[in-house]
């Protein structure tokens, strides 16, 4: 197996994306409406992490046409995609890395990421979820759908083989490769509460390795 860096992947991939995930990942579909069911009605501003070409958008926009979304992706075809498919919408769309970029202070009533996270170390999400945690207003939510792993065997196995690839092929740090490590829930659970989360909520779920989470501050 050869690993690619992650905009090569998604980049390679824009054509077939969307039927992807909306035909063969189990419990997207019904995911992304769900998440739409999610977010409170009085969202005004909204962060999409890993926002890709925009599908939960889709389902957000018919609840909350006017909601000002910034949505941040390593992929600038994902990002041209979704300026396209919704451009009446107020969208500020930038081509970053969102472990790197700053998002600010108590600066949105809501952000989301969907399927977005499950590549990544614990040190590195504990970050992540720390600096989401302090662009949120107080009261503020963030809701994530990822995949799951179903045991700690499961995850420790998947992020052992990735650093043994990542050694194998001597590829450098700080560069973001494609692989799933996925976590275990007791994992996801303590990391974000470790970030400063006052809620951890298990909302919904579809299969086996397909979790919903709603976190709050207070």
């Amino acid at each position: 197996m050869t690993l690619e860096e992650m905009s090569d992947f998604f980049t390679k991939r824009i054509e077939d994306y969307e039927e992807h995930m909306l035909t063969e990942v189990e419990g997207c579909k019904e995911g992304y409406m769900k998440m739409a069911e999610l977010i409170p009605q009085s969202t005004k501003r909204l962060l999409d992490l890993g926002c890709g070409t925009g599908l939960e958008l889709d389902e957000i926009f018919k609840k909350l046409p006017h909601v000002k979304v910034t949505g941040i992706d390593l992929t600038q075809a994902m990002l041209d995609k979704l300026r396209k498919r919704h451009p009446d919408k107020e969208l500020t769309l930038i081509n970053a890395n969102f472990f790197d970029y700053y998002f600010g202070i108590e600066a949105f009533d809501v952000v989301i990421s969907f399927q977005a996270l499950h590549h990544f170390s614990h040190e590195d999400k504990i970050a992540l979820y720390t600096k989401v945690c302090n662009a949120l207003i107080p009261n503020g939510i963030y809701i994530e759908c990822d995949y799951m792993a179903p045991n700690q065997e499961y995850e420790d196995f998947y992020y052992k083989e990735y650093e043994r690839l990542r050694a194998e092929m001597g590829l450098p740090d700080g560069v973001l490769y494609h692989y799933d490590t996925p976590c275990t829930v007791e994992n996801q659970i303590k990391m974000l509460l470790m970030a400063g989360f006052s809620k951890v909520n298990k909302v919904w779920q579809r299969e086996i390795l397909l979790f919903w989470w709603l976190q709050s501050t207070e």
